[in-house]
């Protein structure tokens, strides 16, 4: 700060205030003046005038107020001097106001300064923790990579981040986690936004579904001998007590047919299309596909999904019933029972728990009268096909038919264990929303149930969820009669063993399924059934479906597109977690030769309740893949 001393003469200057002059010697320091009076003969006299230019320095800390303006000293901010004129010879003299310690307005500059500090103290910790954020996620990514691989999506992490054309996008991406943030869409309401014009149209010029002749593609019954016949045979038991579905009554997308799910997809290697869009693949060639590299082959969407084509709606799949049907009380459907279970001891259940196990214990494997079966069989195939054909045939009020067939595969054990596993299709899965942005989206989805059977007696079934799901003992589950029951999620499709609210992933319920008793279907109506020997990997049309193909099954790729490029705008990410994934593998892939009921490693214990726990979490398995 500059300052300047001015020698003023004896007689009065004219120092400049609203209404005084005063003879004065003064020095302004930037904006300050400081002034202070000499007696008489001072300035003729140099050593006091050196004297008197020393004062300064005890008053330039502290402020001036000009003559006439001094107030009381409770009303000043901080320590101030004052000029006044001595009442006696009216000549200016500075006096010294202190500041009292409990002014209002002292409080209020402190307080100004206290906030000042904290907001600077919070601003440097926030960019500190940022910087020590990049840092480290940096240092990690480069050391080990494979930390940050949740999903199968993320191991190609670094093309997925290159196909953004924004080079604030791809930072935000690679440094903060958020991706896509210009895509990111609220939910509202329905999923996409469905021109009906332009669908209606398309269906009235589309011909008769072409796809209706690829379930009758398979081989010949007649080339069938009496061994072939048995492998082939599926028990009635089976049937008897094959699972009920209660689909979502706010479903948006319903169950699917395969054929028809092909005949609007088109191969790709990644996102590069293998062959035409009008050379549809088919039930009984899907399989040749395998030669380009199973795992990275898709089965991509000739539609934008988001356009909500019919195909992929499914809405026409909407199970029917019967107009004579007559619905039970649900109260006489309902044949849960809680806590323990008549006969089940250890000794019980250890003869069907783990069929490895007993594999290894057994000394011979049982074999059944290929004649005898086949004849015993024959009444349960007549009285289905009845039904196939329209005339209902009662069983404790059985839902409605899908236009959609479930598919059923059915897998001879050994040692009296027997387990059907009920395949259910739907050509797109509604990911879930958290805070009103919707994650996991995928074209494809394929759910199962698992029903065990040991001496022909249901033990135990197997829900799948997401990347997991549950287990439950036969008489935990709710039943029609002796058929369990099964409820599917909106959108997700996972299945439960009751209706409500099941969190799963987040907690607080940020992820969650909804259930209801909406349609109920009964997939024993419309269905593909199989056997399958694991060992041999050899998969046979049953007597039930003897023209089934089989081809379809073996088809080792996803059956939906790959998961979309941050360059699309349908595409954003979140916390790890992406709007759109890949599509799902196939039935093959679900871990049939499973030991136990449990989808999980066979290593892993599997726990079967024989009681429902409400709003309880599925159980995670991590060798699952995404989009199952």
């Amino acid at each position: 700060m500059g300052s300047s001393l001015r020698k003023f003469p004896s007689l009065p200057l004219r120092l400049w205030t609203d209404k005084h002059m005063y003879s004065v010697y003064g020095i302004r320091l930037g904006y300050d003046f400081y002034a202070f009076p000499l007696a008489p003969g001072v300035t003729s006299n140099p050593a006091v005038l050196l004297c008197a230019l020393l004062v300064p320095t005890l008053v330039i800390s502290r402020p001036t107020i000009v003559p006439g303006e001094c107030p009381t000293a409770a009303a000043l901010p901080l320590d101030s001097h004052c000029i006044e004129p001595l009442a006696s010879t009216g000549i200016p003299k500075i006096a010294v106001y202190e500041h009292t310690p409990h002014s209002s307005a002292l409080t209020v500059y402190v307080d100004s300064l206290q906030q000042m500090t904290r907001k600077a103290k919070a601003t440097i910790a926030v960019l500190s923790t940022l910087i020590a954020y990049v840092s480290i996620n940096s240092i990690i990514h480069v050391l080990r990579p494979a930390a940050f691989v949740w999903s199968a999506e993320d191991w190609e992490e670094r093309s997925w981040i290159a196909s953004s054309r924004s080079w604030f996008d791809r930072k935000s991406c690679r440094w903060l986690g958020i991706c896509g943030a210009a895509h990111i869409q609220t939910v509202h309401g329905e999923f996409g936004n469905r021109d009906p014009a332009e669908w209606v149209n398309a269906q009235d010029a589309e011909p008769e579904a072409p796809w209706r002749s690829f379930w009758l593609s398979g081989t010949s019954e007649s080339e069938w001998d009496a061994e072939e016949r048995a492998r082939r045979q599926i028990p009635d038991y089976v049937f008897h007590y094959a699972p009920l579905v209660h689909l979502y009554s706010g479903e948006q997308f319903w169950p699917g047919d395969i054929a028809e799910h092909l005949h609007h997809t088109t191969p790709t290697l990644n996102y590069t299309p293998i062959q035409a869009q009008w050379d549809h693949p088919t039930l009984a060639d899907l399989d040749e596909l395998n030669k380009w590299g199973p795992r990275h082959v898709f089965l991509t969407s000739n539609d934008d999904v988001q356009t909500r084509p019919p195909w992929l709606e499914g809405d026409r799949n909407i199970p029917q019933t019967d107009e004579n049907h007559k619905e039970e009380s649900w109260a006489d459907w309902d044949g849960r029972i809680d806590g323990d279970i008549p006969g089940d001891t250890e000794e019980d259940r250890a003869k069907w728990y783990d069929f490895y196990q007993l594999q290894q214990e057994a000394a011979a494997v049982h074999e059944s009268n290929a004649d005898e079966h086949f004849q015993a069989q024959q009444i349960l195939k007549e009285e289905i096909r009845r039904r196939y054909g329209g005339e209902e045939i009662y069983d404790g009020g059985a839902g409605g038919r899908s236009d959609a067939p479930a598919i059923l595969v059915v897998m001879d054990k050994g040692n009296g264990i027997v387990d059907a596993f009920w395949f259910y299709f739907y050509s797109f899965n509604l990911g879930n929303t958290v805070v009103n942005v919707r994650f996991g989206n995928h074209v494809g989805d394929w759910e199962h149930c698992l029903v065990r059977f040991h001496n022909g007696k249901p033990k135990a079934l197997f829900f799948s969820a997401h990347q997991g799901g549950e287990a439950y003992s036969y008489e935990a589950v709710e039943k029609i009669g002796q058929r369990p029951v099964i409820y599917s999620a909106e959108g997700s499709h996972a299945m439960y063993a009751t209706a409500g609210v099941h969190e799963y992933l987040l907690p607080w319920g940020l992820l969650h399924d909804v259930t209801d008793r909406g349609p109920l279907w009964d997939p024993l109506l419309n269905s593909q059934a199989y056997t399958y020997d694991f060992d041999s990997e050899n998969l046979r049309a049953s007597t039930f479906s003897p023209s089934a193909p089989t081809e379809w099954f073996h088809y080792r790729g996803h059956w939906g597109d790959k998961f979309y490029p941050l360059g699309d705008t349908r595409q954003y990410r979140f916390a790890g977690q992406y709007h759109f994934v890949n599509g799902p593998l196939g039935p093959k892939f679900k871990h049939l030769d499973r030991h136990k009921v449990c989808q999980g490693p066979d290593r892993s214990p599997c726990v079967i309740k024989n009681y429902i726990e409400k709003g309880k979490r599925p159980r995670r398995w991590g060798s699952s893949r995404p989009g199952e």
